[in-house]
């Protein structure tokens, strides 16, 4: 069984397999997911592409986008082939890009069918099928709609739901305002697994630290962060202890970038651009002496051509080693 205490959430243009190889030096437990994948980019573009992972990524789940129950199941058997602990159905995204092709948050207003997709991905799968949503959409956000939304697509065999606790507006609103701008609405999540308690619950919405995870974890059965993450990457650092029980301690922060070094070899020798995975890495030093030096140098050096690991390593030797091993906060 997946341990879903704690994850980071699948962000368009940032969880990419660099990303991720990058965070999985920093915390060994927390579940990861990759990208949205639409159906059509897989079934029709390059899978090794859109697919390809390292196996020291997992527990890694995989997301999709879509609204046709047969190209998800195709997708689902594909992801159960590549190796994915989890197949996660996007029902949160509202952007008008994703609107257009019929999947996203819009689908929470067809229950029905995300219910259908939701049978098919699990009959095509041997691993279990999630699904990431909001609490609502425009003016469909009352608790009984949501619990309908929950009824209908736990019915269907999704028994872990990843919950966004902000609605989203589906026009007027961009993308990024969707994200700050709604309310979040903590307690009608605490409420949905108080009316479903033989489901799992994962909470998604504003956390910045450890202790705010540790809070939900009385009530809910895991807690996902995004933005922050990304941006202040060694928020992880403590999850293994903190949030796992794993008192193994996590590397320093110099120590993870030696450790990213031979993977980053690897890719260079493959034709990846260094700055494809440089950038990645730029908030690794958040709040410590020479963070700036750190992200100057990679900024200005990284997109270069031939530039490779030597940057890193130029990069390393702006910042001071670490005085003592920080536990995350």
């Amino acid at each position: 069984m997946i341990d879903r205490r704690l994850s980071v959430a699948p962000m368009l243009d940032w969880t990419d397999r660099y990303c991720r190889y990058f965070l999985r030096l920093i915390s060994r437990h927390t579940l990861l997911y990759t990208e949205m994948v639409t159906t059509g980019a897989i079934l029709h573009g390059d899978r090794d592409r859109f697919l390809g992972f390292d196996p020291a990524e997992h527990p890694l789940a995989l997301q999709l986008g879509g609204s046709e129950p047969e190209a998800l199941a195709r997708c689902s058997r594909l992801g159960n082939d590549h190796g994915y602990d989890e197949i996660n159905l996007n029902v949160g995204c509202p952007s008008d890009r994703v609107q257009s092709g019929r999947f996203g948050a819009c689908l929470m207003a067809e229950p029905a069918l995300v219910a259908e997709c939701v049978a098919a991905m699990d009959e095509a799968s041997d691993v279990p099928v999630t699904v990431k949503h909001r609490i609502g959409i425009d003016q469909h956000d009352s608790y009984d709609a949501l619990c309908s939304f929950v009824a209908s697509v736990a019915e269907a065999g999704c028994g872990t739901f990843i919950v966004h606790a902000r609605k989203a507006w589906l026009q007027g609103l961009s993308p990024k305002e969707n994200r700050d701008i709604p309310p979040l609405r903590y307690p009608m999540v605490h409420q949905l697994k108080r009316d479903f308690p033989h489901l799992q619950f994962v909470i998604n919405g504003g956390f910045k630290t450890l202790a705010q995870v540790r809070e939900q974890l009385v009530e809910l059965d895991g807690v996902m962060i995004g933005r922050e993450v990304y941006n202040n990457p060694w928020l992880l650092a403590g999850a293994d202890r903190q949030i796992f029980g794993d008192d193994r301690a996590p590397a320093s922060r110099h120590a993870v970038v030696r450790q990213l070094l031979p993977f980053i070899e690897q890719e260079r020798a493959a034709g990846t651009p260094l700055n494809r995975i440089s950038r990645h890495i730029l908030g690794l030093f958040s709040g410590r002496p020479g963070a700036r030096a750190w992200r100057r140098h990679l900024s200005e050096n990284a997109h270069l051509p031939g530039a490779g690991p030597e940057v890193i390593e130029q990069a390393l030797t702006r910042v001071p080693e670490d005085e003592a091993v920080a536990w995350g906060g």
